[in-house]
Order: structure tokens, then sequence, then C-alpha cells
């Protein structure tokens, strides 16, 4: 055999080989690494956009805390108030009420005083009868001295 014989039949082979590959080995390959590089690039997007709605989401999420503790300061400083009035407002029926006993309690006293003078009136009275009647040695009629005995307790 000759050596350009054999030359030329490599290259031919060669050749078939090249197209064989080109026609039905290359056309798979390239394909699948087409969609490789688009399933990529498909995942890098998604990954850009996740990014994007995470930090829309921290946005939301820092606004909705920032408004929450907002409404909870306000609250809070409304609870006090409201607590502040409750407090007044028992501290101011309290005191009402003490002064309703201790008017209530003088007015007690006072009547129990007037008992007192009323119940000292009488046994001064009486005692005055009775030293009346020993003083004059004979008894001393109560019905007919009553008026006498009225005046006298006005007079004490």
């Amino acid at each position: 055999m000759n050596i350009n014989s054999t030359l030329f039949l490599q290259a031919v082979v060669f050749a078939i080989l090249v197209w064989f590959t080109m026609k039905f080995v290359w056309p798979p390959i390239t394909k699948a690494l087409d969609e490789r590089a688009q399933k990529i690039a498909d995942g890098l997007a998604a990954a850009d956009k996740a990014k994007t709605e995470l930090a829309t989401a921290n946005k939301r999420v820092e606004a909705e805390l920032a408004t929450s503790r907002n409404e909870t300061a306000v609250r809070l400083a409304d609870a006090e108030r409201r607590a502040q009035g409750i407090v007044e407002d028992a501290k101011a029926r309290a005191t009402e009420e003490a002064n309703k006993i201790i008017a209530a309690a003088q007015a007690e006293a006072g009547q129990q005083t007037v008992k007192a003078r009323e119940a000292l009136r009488e046994q001064v009275a009486l005692l005055a009868v009775k030293g009346a009647e020993q003083i004059l040695r004979k008894e001393v009629n109560a019905g007919v001295h009553a008026d006498l005995l009225s005046r006298l307790k006005t007079e004490l």
C-alpha cells in the first residue's frame, strides 16, 4: 500500500467521522449544553427575583413592625391615661365617701350628745326632786309638778 492512498483513505474516514459527529453527535450535545445553560440562567433569574422579593418583604415587615410599635405605644399611653383617670376617680369617690362617713359620724355624735344631755337633764331633774323630797320630808306629786320639771330641764 501506498502512503498517499493511506493518507487519502484516512482523510476520507476522518471527513466521514467529522460529518457523522456534526450531523448526529454534535446537535444533541449542543442541545443539552444549551438546555443546561438555560436552566442555570433561569435559576439565577429566579434567585435574583427571590432576592428582590425578600428585600421587598423585609421592607414590608419593617414597616408593619414600625406601625405596630407605634400603635402599641399609643395604646400603652392611652391605657396609662385611662388608669390614671380611674385612679383619680377612685380617689375622688373615696374622698367623697370618707366625707359622707365623717358627716354621718358627726351627726350621730351630735345626736348622741343631745340624747346624753336629755338623759342627764332627766337624771338631774329626778335628783332635784328627790333632793327636794328629802328636804321637805314629804312626797312630791310628779303629775302636779311636771310643768316645774319641764322648765327645770329646759333651763339645764
